[in-house]
């Protein structure tokens, strides 16, 4: 059977100790949380110009439907370094946020009479450039006074589109992960196998230098008895020993 946990992309602290933490998702840097934070500034702005202030539930549905969706972008984003379930949550519940307040823009839409720029209609194609090029509040800002009721719903309606779009393929992307790689107890497994496996090898590398450190040693050791015995041999030979030592020599002397 298939080792499952060989899937799971484990990261590493700096000293190679393993983690269970997937790798933080900068949630900044993505462009849908990016457009759901326009689409929050731009959904204040469009209820304060053209919405009543009291009696109409509908100014709070919308700011609230705005906010829910970059918050639980927020939320899902952070909370899944450590469980992917509840990044999935949270990024279903943005999506659901999202398409709440795409439908009480189409209302408006509707109920008011106005145009809905899609299709041939000359003014969808440079709303969908704009809207596609540029993410950041600060590119937006600056339009939201100048822009009438009908061009702020249309905005509004085509970031409501994009961020649902890309939102889907993040929420299918992450749907995969989890199902190769689990959720935290896999990780955990995994992590554990894995820093298991990595002391192991280091045990077994330290075991194979101690054997090469003590074949030397006894080589060594080896080597300066063998030195020792020559020594020895070469002491033993040198004339003074000889005469000494030699019985031939006493005995004419004697």
């Amino acid at each position: 059977m298939e080792d499952k946990s060989k899937k799971i992309n484990i990261n590493h602290y700096a000293d190679g100790t393993t983690s269970v933490l997937r790798k933080k998702v900068v949630f900044t840097e993505l462009r849908f949380y990016q457009r759901s934070e326009v689409l929050y500034h731009l959904t204040k702005t469009f209820c304060q110009r053209f919405l009543p202030e009291r009696g109409d539930r509908t100014v709070d549905q919308m700011v609230q439907a705005a906010r829910s969706t970059k918050q639980n972008i927020t939320e899902g984003c952070s909370d899944g370094q450590t469980s992917m379930e509840s990044e999935l949550k949270l990024l279903g519940i943005a999506r659901g946020s999202n398409l709440e307040l795409l439908e009480d823009y189409h209302d408006y839409i509707n109920y008011h009479g106005h145009e809905e720029w899609f299709g041939k209609n000359p003014r969808s194609k440079p709303l969908h450039e704009f809207c596609r090029e540029h993410s950041l509040l600060d590119d937006y800002k600056p339009l939201f006074a100048k822009m009438n009721d009908e061009e702020l719903a249309n905005m509004a309606i085509c970031l409501c589109h994009q961020i649902d779009k890309a939102l889907t393929k993040y929420i299918e992307r992450r749907d995969r992960e989890f199902v190769i790689e689990g959720g935290i107890r896999e990780r955990m497994t995994a992590a554990r196998l894995e820093q298991r496996a990595t002391q192991r090898e280091t045990i077994e590398t330290q075991a194979r230098r101690i054997e090469e450190q003590a074949r030397t040693i006894n080589y060594l050791k080896a080597e300066v008895e063998r030195l020792r015995s020559q020594l020895r041999d070469l002491e033993s030979g040198f004339p003074g020993n000889q005469e000494a030592s030699s019985p031939g020599i006493s005995g004419f002397s004697g």
